[in-house]
């Protein structure tokens, strides 16, 4: 596997960085380093809930009682009282909701108010409509933000029933493609509005699959799932490792889940790894973090470290941290 990388640099500056977008009260974060005109300024739902995710991938959450008390309240605070909402303009709010959600359960927390904005998929059938409705073809990668988000935002909220839980897996089961792995069968034939790129199937099936896993459900084609990211990364049809966000973690979970559901291909999987994160760790080595734009988000920091935390899960000889990183995903689901 080659000569071991030694990640402690970049994760010591990415500490430095966390701690420049503090805004002083617990829990409360810029997502923009220097927000231009575009950026709203001060805390913000994606800065306050990626510094709660960066730090506990890191072993630096807060332990004392009354920290972490002001964590959760501010975390809260973003919450809109009648929908339940957490909204940020770059994202869906079924996304921002999920996400900040997400990073309560750090804190072994939930929001203040009920997720009535979700209320509508407890009616019979709007939970297939719902999922029948997206745009499976079109844009399946930011689509999967309010088709994984649902779920993963009801189960964090507590208001997710077996039973409900049981119809979501079903319909997702049902539509999986049986030849390459990914969602949603009889949508991944190129062209597509894109092009012949299938990676944005691919990243949207990072965001089911991450459901699957919380809950021990089986991916029903993991193995075509694998034979798809080997191809991927030996046809370089995305450029993986050459930015910071969260495309390399979407590749790094599907090949190593699948991988391990499957138990195929191991050593081509194990070498496809190793030679990605030689390469992802050659461009964050020589990025200027002054200058790089994804280097000024913490949310797009957040991505690129979850990479890192799921390659040293399935790599842990190869790269070298002063502690263990701490994959949220293990954790609970969405990111």
């Amino acid at each position: 596997m080659g000569a071991a990388l030694d990640l402690r640099p970049w994760l010591a500056q990415l500490e430095t960085r966390i701690a420049e977008h503090a805004l002083g009260a617990p829990g409360a974060y810029r997502r923009w380093r220097r927000p231009d005109p575009t950026q709203a300024d001060g805390a913000n739902p994606y800065g306050s809930a990626d510094a709660a995710n960066l730090l506990y991938t890191l072993a630096r959450l807060p332990a004392a009682p009354r920290v972490r008390a002001r964590w959760v309240e501010t975390l809260r605070a973003f919450q809109e009282p009648d929908t339940g909402w957490f909204r940020e303009p770059t994202h869906h709010e079924i996304h921002t909701t999920a996400h900040c959600l997400g990073a309560l359960e750090l804190f072994d927390a939930r929001p203040r108010q009920r997720l009535t904005g979700l209320s509508f998929l407890d009616a019979p059938g709007a939970l297939e409509d719902f999922l029948d409705t997206l745009d499976w073809r079109g844009d399946p990668w930011i689509e999967s933000h309010r088709g994984a988000g649902i779920f993963a935002a009801r189960v964090l909220a507590g208001e997710a029933s077996p039973a409900w839980e049981a119809r979501y897996f079903a319909w997702l089961d049902a539509a999986c493609d049986p030849a390459t792995g990914l969602w949603r069968r009889g949508r991944v034939s190129p062209p597509f509005r894109w092009g012949d790129n299938r990676f944005p199937h691919l990243a949207g099936t990072f965001h089911y699959l991450f459901n699957f896993e919380h809950r021990d459900h089986p991916h029903p084609f993991p193995a075509e799932l694998v034979e798809t990211c080997l191809d991927l990364f030996a046809t370089n049809e995305y450029p993986l490792g050459t930015d910071i966000g969260f495309a390399e973690v979407d590749w790094v979970y599907c090949i190593a889940r699948a991988q391990a559901r499957s138990g195929v291909r191991r050593d081509a999987v194990r070498e496809a790894l190793a030679a990605f994160a030689r390469r992802y760790f050659e461009f964050l080595e020589a990025i200027d973090w002054d200058v790089h734009g994804g280097a000024q988000d913490l949310h797009a920091l957040f991505g690129a470290t979850c990479a890192w935390a799921e390659l040293q899960r399935n790599l842990p000889d190869t790269i070298r941290t002063e502690r263990p990183l701490r994959p949220v995903l293990d954790r609970r689901p969405f990111i």
